[in-house]
């Protein structure tokens, strides 16, 4: 089921439900994102985004996609030292909170391209000919590099070998 602009209480955007339930999961559920409502668009991502998002979310999310402090910190723009000094329930500021949410939308677009998120994930850190020899884990260090993923994965999903 999914949500248009026009259907009440979904003021902008269009999300699936599920998609937003597994984004919510993958953070570790509403309490970890500290919020009381399930996120039913666009919008309200942004919102959540622009409040900030709680270090404990953010872990949980590396922790379920199987990434290290390093590589959740490279994502984020962050020293390791730096996310490491957060507390379980401070708030990471917008910029960070905003990566977040991509990385947590990737994620579930590659859980459902591939079928379950343990292929995807070893696809995430398997060199790729057509990624220049890179991993597209490697690549996720700016919103270009997010970009190269996603395109990837619509190809793998319409049949383009990728």
């Amino acid at each position: 089921m999914s949500f248009e602009a026009h259907d009440k209480g979904v003021p902008y955007g269009k999300v699936e439900l599920s998609e937003s339930t597994e984004l919510v999961q993958l953070m570790g559920g509403l309490t970890a994102l500290k919020i009381t409502n399930q996120p039913r668009s666009e919008f309200d991502w942004m919102n959540i985004a622009r409040n900030g998002i709680p270090k404990k979310a953010v872990m949980e999310l590396a922790k379920k996609i199987s990434f290290s402090l390093a590589e959740i910190a490279t994502v984020l723009h962050l020293s390791e030292r730096s996310l490491h000094r957060y507390t379980s329930s401070s708030i990471l500021k917008t910029e960070y909170a905003e990566k977040t949410v991509e990385l947590a939308k990737l994620y579930t677009r590659g859980e459902e391209v591939f079928g379950n998120m343990d292929t995807f994930k070893n696809w995430m850190r398997t060199p790729s000919f057509i990624l220049g020899g890179e991993a597209p884990i490697n690549l996720l260090d700016n919103s270009l590099g997010f970009n190269i993923v996603l395109n990837e994965l619509g190809k793998i999903e319409h049949g383009v070998l990728a």
